[in-house]
């Protein structure tokens, strides 16, 4: 029987068997997180701000409703991808194949048959740690785990943006233009927009604060995206000449950013938010939403100084959201445009498109 190994920094082996694609040159590092969502494994394949990372699936079967690209929601990103057991023989009449044939056209190297309930354990007791997907055992462990220890996950920005500007008409009547800055775009953003009637052009994350504002939008969206928020100097510039000239709406990583740029810092999570199932709490209305989260970094709640946090998490009380007011912005950390759901906060964009038309009616 054929085997494939994950090896932790903190010394542990785990006996799995192969699909998906080989590990090239031997073995794929990454860093391992979990995600506990029991449906939208398409989404979570297809997410951008996986990049630099091994995902291990809690849900214990994956794939029994196959793969459809009509639910992609971007390029695959990750680095590996970790279940208890994938579906061989997927049932859904939208099913076009199996979660093993993507993974191998994708170059991704997955393990199944590992027990991803200790492995989820064990990050929620220990923290986000390294691993090493191989399928041969090395010859010194101890100095393939000293290798695996040193990875950081970097440049996941500049790895996943887009390579050139892409426009997006509005479904119906055109109502709003809107610059959607690109660090790892979910394509459910633009969705979102577009049915809304807004007319979407996605420029790479590159773009500085005049390339934008000469596309003469009637608003900003700051896209999701993966990695160390603090490690984008001139995106956050970027984001800093823009605040409080035009209405911006930011999700995710667009969160940090806004935060970072308005003077508040980040902090990396011990394991992170990751799954459709995480109560967030507004703390000026008291109602609690259920979210889909993608994230291990957030706002250090006490350097906002600038905003006034609107949303905090109801399990840890970490930051959700700021709102800036005076400044025509708002950001939250969760996903409102989650395909796979839930769908309690799409009003967001509501919002957003609110804030645009207020705008647009002063302007005359």
């Amino acid at each position: 029987m054929d085997k494939r190994f994950l090896i932790l920094e903190n010394g542990r082996v785990f006996e799995g068997r192969p699909f998906g694609a080989p590990p090239e040159n031997g073995g794929v590092t990454g860093e391992l997180v979990f995600t506990t969502g029991m449906c939208g494994y398409i989404e979570t394949l297809t997410d951008p701000s996986y990049y630099g990372q091994i995902v291990i699936q809690t849900f214990p079967l994956i794939g029994n409703y196959g793969v459809i690209e009509e639910d992609f929601e971007g390029k695959s990103a990750l680095f590996g991808y970790v279940v208890s057991e994938w579906c061989e023989n997927p049932s859904n009449f939208r099913s076009q194949y199996t979660v093993d044939e993507y993974l191998r056209r994708a170059g991704i190297p997955g393990v199944w048959g590992v027990d991803t309930r200790e492995l989820t354990r064990m990050i929620r007791e220990r923290g986000v740690m390294n691993v090493l997907i191989t399928d041969e055992l090395p010859a010194d462990l101890v100095a393939e785990i000293e290798k695996i220890k040193k990875y950081s996950v970097t440049d996941a920005v500049r790895s996943v943006t887009a390579d050139k500007t892409e426009f997006f008409p509005a479904d119906g009547e055109s109502r709003y233009r809107v610059a959607l800055i690109d660090y790892g775009a979910k394509a459910g953003i633009v969705r979102e927009l577009t049915r809304r009637g807004c007319d979407v052009t996605v420029v790479p994350s590159s773009a500085t604060a005049d390339e934008i504002l000469a596309l003469s939008p009637d608003g900003i969206m700051l896209s999701n995206g993966p990695g160390d928020p603090a490690e984008n100097t001139e995106c956050i510039g970027t984001v800093r000449a823009l605040l409080g000239r035009i209405p911006i709406f930011g999700i995710c990583l667009g969160h940090q950013l806004l935060a970072l740029a308005a003077g508040s810092r980040t902090e990396k999570l011990k394991f992170g938010h990751r799954g459709g199932n995480q109560p967030v709490r507004d703390v000026l209305g008291g109602r609690t939403y259920i979210t889909s989260q993608n994230h291990g970094y957030a706002v250090s709640p006490d350097t906002v100084k600038r905003g006034e946090v609107r949303f905090v998490n109801a399990n840890d009380m970490t930051v959700e959201g700021i709102d800036y007011p005076g400044e025509q912005a708002f950001s939250v950390q969760f996903h409102p445009e989650a395909r796979s759901g839930p769908r309690d906060t799409a009003f967001l964009f509501d919002r957003f498109t609110g804030m645009m038309e207020v705008k647009k009616n002063a302007e005359g």
